[in-house]
């Protein structure tokens, strides 16, 4: 008599596609459905649609060369329809669930460094550059190579340099913190409000809320900061109605109700770019120290946002790599380009696309629906003029509060050789208010202590040639006078 027949293993092979949508996003294969996939994409759109109000404020307080400012309603559509773009290009190339948009950091190193030095078309150049030279470096595997010349210390302390940067700007244009205009001769060239005190209903506007906004995103609010903004947008417009505020006091955009909510969007900054006109007006040392900048802004975060996301959603593989990297990565450089040549910035990928996959997006179906409704909102670009910046700039203090809690515990402060770089690069960030001044700054210091300390090998050669660069930058005027240049 034969033995009976063992059982069958239990198959856990994926169950085949239903239809041609699903064969093609692989929503089955990756154990989602539609629904989950709709959800995802619309939990991230909620998350993230803060950005169409913040970008245009940060890129709409700066003034170039020339004391030309960006209008804002050319911003407002710029920035939403780059997002969409962009979000829906990753969902079908990439087939991730990571959507992108202009990113918070790198839009202040063009409103704050670039375009003070040359005319707004110049500056979206050099981010049209960056983004090239990213592609390029995606294609030729250059850009894993340029990733692991940075220490990882370095690199999360650039982050956090940026997120405190974003927050001052954030004190700062809220009015919360005022520049003393005296600080030649005061010992205090910040202050609190007007002479130490909190004064005028705008910035009460702001510290109501910030405390809306942490309040939600203790309660682990979806959609907390947009939520907020939403909210105070609500009260200033009261405000602003029954106290008869003078619109100076609420500076690039006054809350007052638009005499229509739905309107043609304007696409008057798109393609105002020119690619090299920035190197005649600042040269081209400095020219390619700004690309540098603006590449390095954005590469580590998007690369850790990537990573992340895919870690979230469980799509990546033993190895910690994500399928299609190559793709995902290329996208996010075409991005950046699309960024700069839509006058918007550099567009990257969010973090907050974490919350799409917590309502179970893992394909880039969910991308269609998120870039989707950016799309959408172009025609209701007047409600978006009417947000305050007092009601969107808690945002940046809460988002530099995120970025630095996320990476300032992987520090390794035993270390002094990474810890004196780390501290030099957070804090040199938001007291010299550039990005440039700290990202130059810790790279030297980096350098200059792995030296010091007999660990030059330790010191890959495109540091030291980045290294090198950074002295260039920051000894061009006794440089240009030893030459007679200056």
């Amino acid at each position: 008599m034969s033995a009976p027949a063992a059982p069958a293993a239990p198959s856990h092979a994926p169950p085949p596609p239903r239809n041609g949508v699903d064969r093609f996003f692989k929503i089955s294969e990756r154990g989602s459905t539609v629904g989950r996939e709709l959800r995802g994409g619309l939990a991230t759109f909620f998350a993230m649609a803060y950005i169409i109000v913040l970008n245009p404020i940060i890129l709409g307080a700066g003034t170039d060369k020339y004391g030309q400012q960006l209008d804002n309603a050319q911003l407002i559509t710029a920035t939403a329809l780059m997002a969409g773009l962009s979000t829906v290009l990753m969902g079908v190339i990439g087939n991730v669930p990571i959507a992108l948009a202009a990113g918070l950091g790198i839009n202040a190193v063009v409103s704050l460094q670039l375009a003070p030095q040359m005319s707004w078309p110049d500056a979206m150049g050099m981010v049209c550059l960056a983004g090239l030279v990213l592609m390029i470096l995606v294609a030729s595997g250059l850009r894993q190579r340029v990733m692991d010349a940075i220490p990882g210390g370095l690199r999360r302390a650039i982050a956090i340099g940026i997120g405190l940067f974003i927050a001052l700007i954030g004190l700062v244009d809220s009015g919360f913190v005022t520049r003393n205009p005296d600080a030649a001769h005061t010992t205090v060239p910040l202050g609190l409000g007007q002479g130490g005190q909190l004064t005028g209903w705008p910035v009460l506007v702001f510290v109501l809320g910030l405390a809306l906004m942490f309040v939600l995103l203790v309660r682990r609010t979806r959609g907390a900061i947009l939520l907020s903004i939403l909210a105070m947008t609500v009260v200033a417009v009261v405000v602003n109605t029954v106290a008869e505020i003078p619109d100076a006091a609420w500076g690039l955009a006054v809350p007052a109700l638009p005499g229509q909510v739905v309107g043609a969007p304007d696409f008057g900054l798109v393609g105002e770019v020119s690619l090299f006109g920035g190197f005649a007006e600042v040269g081209v040392v400095t020219g390619c120290l700004f690309v540098f900048t603006v590449l390095l802004s954005g590469f580590f975060d998007a690369m850790g946002t990537i990573i992340g996301v895919g870690e979230e959603a469980k799509l990546t593989d033993s190895d910690g790599q994500l399928p299609g990297m190559g793709r995902i990565l290329m996208t996010d450089g075409v991005a950046v380009v699309g960024g700069g040549f839509g006058s918007c910035s550099a567009n990257t990928c969010f973090v907050e696309s974490t919350a799409g996959v917590g309502e179970g997006a893992r394909t880039g179906l969910a991308n269609l629906v998120t870039g989707g409704l950016f799309l959408l909102a172009l025609v209701f670009t007047p409600l978006a003029t009417v947000v305050p910046s007092q009601a969107a700039t808690p945002a940046l203090v809460v988002v530099g509060l995120l970025i630095m809690a996320a990476n300032v515990r992987e520090i390794d402060w035993s270390d002094l050789t990474i810890a004196v770089p780390a501290f030099l690069t957070m804090v040199s960030m938001p007291f010299t208010y550039s990005i440039t001044n700290g990202i130059g700054i810790g790279v030297l210091a980096f350098v200059l202590l792995r030296t010091a300390t007999g660990r030059v090998r330790e010191v890959p050669w495109l540091l030291n040639a980045v290294a090198a660069c950074f002295l260039v930058y920051f000894l061009l005027d006794p440089i240009e006078q030893l030459l007679g240049l200056g």
